[in-house]
């Protein structure tokens, strides 16, 4: 179990944002994507955020409320040491670190820290079932 990497399972094709993305243009992408949330990124691919569907919904809100359209994913994503995991990372020791870190949806680095993906908590347990299935399977 300890060879299945987050690269076995990762999306490598998320819904990421950049922080001068209108609220409604990431919101839109979010909608279409099915996707809960995303990594905000700089011209170098470098992840500088998170913007999740809760940021979204506040700032769409508060827009609401005020009659206008002003902000922007800069404004709302999260700006903190945002949780990332690297590629070659072992899906068992992500599993674990899931349990008491509360992200459902990490962005996945490669070693220089450029964005490569995204696992979520579903794309874990697919690759735990599917491991499991499998050592059932061979007994």
């Amino acid at each position: 179990m300890q060879s299945l990497t987050v690269a076995d399972y990762m999306n490598r094709h998320p819904v990421v944002f950049t922080a001068s993305m209108s609220i409604e243009h990431a919101v839109e992408r979010l909608l279409q994507s099915h996707q809960r949330g995303g990594p905000v990124v700089d011209d170098q691919q470098r992840v500088v955020g998170f913007l999740s569907e809760q940021d979204c919904l506040a700032a769409m809100l508060r827009d609401t409320y005020h009659n206008e359209q002003s902000a922007n994913v800069g404004d709302c994503m999260f700006k903190g040491d945002v949780l990332m995991v690297v590629d070659h990372h072992s899906i068992t020791d992500l599993a674990q670190s899931m349990q008491s870190n509360k992200p459902k949806i990490y962005p996945v680095v490669d070693s220089s820290g450029i964005l490569v993906g995204i696992i979520t908590r579903t794309d874990v347990l697919r690759a735990i079932d599917v491991h499991l299935q499998n050592h059932y399977r061979q007994r």
